[in-house]
């Protein structure tokens, strides 16, 4: 009997003989055990999470998980990431609404992992939403410094932007730009990821439907447009520079064959390089292909095949440009209007209780009449392509009283010593479901009347207001209103 799908998926996992029946069938000679690789299209995906670094460890997440009765497994080969139940839905909890975690398939947080990140590099994510790979990239940051995350899409600008708010991420410009057609004045980069967009044939576990829609032309059709991403990156990278190229597809032509062709047309100028990451099952790059003999070279990529990991299938390849290649234009940076931005801060530092030099790390800067974005002080957005936005919205100017935003909350809250409350496991569910509440007698009696930030063990969610009438109304943003004590903000997790 076909298995249903995960997740309130409408579509049933497809049986062996359906797979042996699709498109996928033509690569069954590259495979070590057919039946193996279909058996496990053809089993649900378990849920994958990564623990923010900056807020939480992976124990003392699996540990609150645990005691939600979250059964949560380390990945031996992905430090940080927990496996969960395949019915968990990680955006339902208030773990994930406090950006304690994000949602996000184990393999596709590798790319991020094989750029060999460093704080102080400029890093570009060309094709970024909806931005676990681009938050991942951040935090290896240690959210200085500049990334950009691109895509060319607006709504999925909108999507990335909001995990990237939840996860309090202040080094990221956002563009909304042909990554084709980066431009030189956007400088040069040290490293790049280009997870491009494809046929997306690995992602049939977590999308049972696709193996009624998958099209034997697909792969030649998109091959032109990934080459088109991969060849911008090659130009846009430092001499020396690293850049990963990531699909989630098993065809050749969208994988070795695309990469072939950019070695071919920069020859000597980029290469591909051994990656390896310890405990992982993983494939060796083709190096012949339907008649067509590729470079020995491109058996350092990796493939992924679903049934090695118990994982979604992918493609990776490390490429790094040759460090006397010549070099581009240095990027123009663009002109920001810090306004009244600073004057703000002091304000907000002395009715939370923040350290005095709380701010030295960063610089406020007007960008919309809403209010203030919040950077990395190092940040160094470019003039071109326009940015969709430049760090964190951070403070609402056009209301009265002014206000912090829920993700302004989440950066500076914990080192707040006042103005302060810490729920209650009741109160916190009206607090998320943007309802008034009661405090107790203590919560009361420890604030004045007016903005808090409220906690819940430990974790901050958001904002609230204590009015003098003695309840406390909820901030909490509509967008993410819904999350009780399971359940809540919009899952923009990444499958791709």
């Amino acid at each position: 009997m076909n298995q249903r799908a995960p997740r309130g998926s409408a579509a049933a996992l497809p049986t062996p003989a359906q797979v042996a029946a699709s498109p996928l069938a033509r690569y069954r000679p590259l495979l070590d055990d057919w039946d193996a690789f279909a058996a496990a299209l053809c089993r649900p995906l378990p849920t994958a999470v990564w623990a923010h670094p900056a807020r939480i460890s992976v124990a003392d997440l699996a540990s609150l998980l645990a005691e939600e009765g979250i059964v949560a497994h380390s990945v031996p080969w992905l430090p940080g990431a927990l496996r969960l139940p395949e019915e968990t839905r990680a955006g339902q909890h208030w773990w994930y609404c406090a950006g304690l975690a994000h949602a996000q398939e184990t393999v596709s947080q590798l790319p991020a992992l094989l750029l060999d990140l460093v704080p102080g590099q400029r890093v570009l994510d060309l094709c970024a939403a909806p931005g676990g790979k681009t938050a991942q990239i951040a935090l290896a940051l240690n959210n200085r410094g500049t990334l950009i995350a691109n895509d060319i899409a607006p709504a999925r600008i909108k999507a990335l932007q909001g995990n990237l708010d939840r996860l309090g991420i202040v080094n990221c410009t956002t563009t909304c730009s042909d990554g084709a057609n980066w431009p030189a004045a956007g400088g040069q980069f040290d490293r790049i990821l280009v997870d491009a967009p494809c046929s997306s044939e690995g992602t049939l576990r977590r999308n049972p439907s696709l193996i009624d829609r998958l099209d034997p032309g697909s792969p030649e059709r998109l091959a032109p447009r990934q080459r088109a991403l991969l060849r911008k990156a090659v130009q846009r990278l430092k001499p020396g520079g690293r850049l990963v190229y990531s699909t989630c597809t098993f065809a050749p032509e969208e994988n070795e064959l695309t990469v072939a062709d950019i070695l071919a047309e920069y020859p000597g100028v980029v290469r591909v390089v051994p990656a390896t990451l310890a405990g992982l099952i993983t494939a060796p790059g083709l190096t012949h292909w339907a008649g067509r003999d590729l470079p020995a070279e491109l058996a350092h990529c990796l493939r992924i095949w679903p049934h090695h990991n118990d994982s979604s299938g992918f493609f990776i390849a490390v490429l790094e440009k040759d460090a006397e290649a010549a070099a581009g234009p240095e990027p123009e940076s663009a002109a920001l209007d810090p306004a009244d931005g600073d004057a703000w801060l002091p304000e907000l530092a002395a009715h939370y209780g923040l350290p005095h030099d709380y701010w030295a790390g960063f610089r406020a800067h007007r960008q919309t009449r809403r209010g203030l974005h919040l950077m990395a002080a190092d940040h160094h957005p470019p003039a071109w392509p326009k940015a969709e936005g430049s760090g964190l919205f951070f403070h609402r100017t056009n209301c009265r009283p002014p206000k912090p935003t829920t993700g302004a909350a989440m950066v500076f809250g914990p080192l707040a010593t006042r103005c302060r409350i810490a729920l209650t496991l009741g109160q916190r569910g009206h607090y998320l479901r943007r309802e008034q509440f009661d405090p107790t007698p203590e919560q009361l009696n420890a604030n004045p009347p007016g903005q808090v930030l409220v906690t819940y063990r430990g974790q901050v969610l958001g904002v609230a207001v204590l009015h003098r009438s003695g309840v406390i109304e909820s901030l909490f943003p509509s967008r993410w209103s819904g999350c009780t004590g399971g359940g809540v903000v919009s899952n923009e997790s990444e499958t791709d």
